[in-house]
């Protein structure tokens, strides 16, 4: 195939190989920079994946019963998981609005940051190792997948958890300013006592 015509080759492509590369690095290094630094780069980096994957351009598989095989195993999901959940800890859930079964509910359905950052590393995951593999008939069938799994379902999920970080950095600012206020009326009242 042309590389003028190919999918593979297209920046839209391109870029979005480097942004989910930086995704899968941002999570998979959860923690090692504090809570307030992992919302922050969160809120910047999200958004932007998003984007890059509806730029995503449509690609053709041959034979779409020739599925490639899929390198982010349980252990390495669960792994990105539980390294998010710890780091977020009791504000790691949310309310779910958008589940199919919340009209049917009276009770909210609790989802979690976690498990939605999760859920759109293993398909970024496989999408950037099967890239890697060089091989123009696997990176196209990556294309098509990660494509097709964004539209059905790791794009809500990246919404979500977007969402939920944003309203906590605003919730963790807020707690930073009163903390710094606080401790700025303390020293106020020593000097003058």
């Amino acid at each position: 195939m042309e590389k003028e015509n190919n999918p593979i080759y297209e920046r839209n492509t391109l870029e979005f190989v480097t942004v989910a590369l930086e995704f899968c690095t941002f999570v998979e290094t959860a923690g090692q920079n504090g809570l307030f630094d992992f919302i922050d780069k969160g809120i910047k980096l999200l958004p932007l994946l998003y984007l890059k994957a509806t730029l995503l351009p449509e690609a053709e598989v041959d034979d779409e019963d020739d599925e490639p095989e899929l390198t982010v195993t349980e252990d390495m999901y669960e792994a990105v998981r539980t390294r998010i959940a710890a780091l977020l800890g009791e504000k790691d859930s949310y309310l779910e609005t958008f589940h199919p079964d919340m009209q049917y509910s009276d009770t909210p359905i609790a989802a979690f940051i976690s498990e939605n950052l999760a859920d759109v590393y293993q398909d970024t995951g496989n999408f950037v190792s099967l890239f890697r593999q060089g091989n123009e008939e696997v990176m196209l069938q990556a294309i098509a997948l990660c494509h097709a799994n964004f539209q059905e379902f790791w794009g809500q999920q990246l919404l979500n958890a977007l969402l939920s970080v944003t309203a906590m950095k605003k919730l963790l600012k807020r707690t930073r300013n009163d903390d710094t206020i606080h401790t700025h009326n303390n020293k106020r009242r020593n000097i003058t006592s």
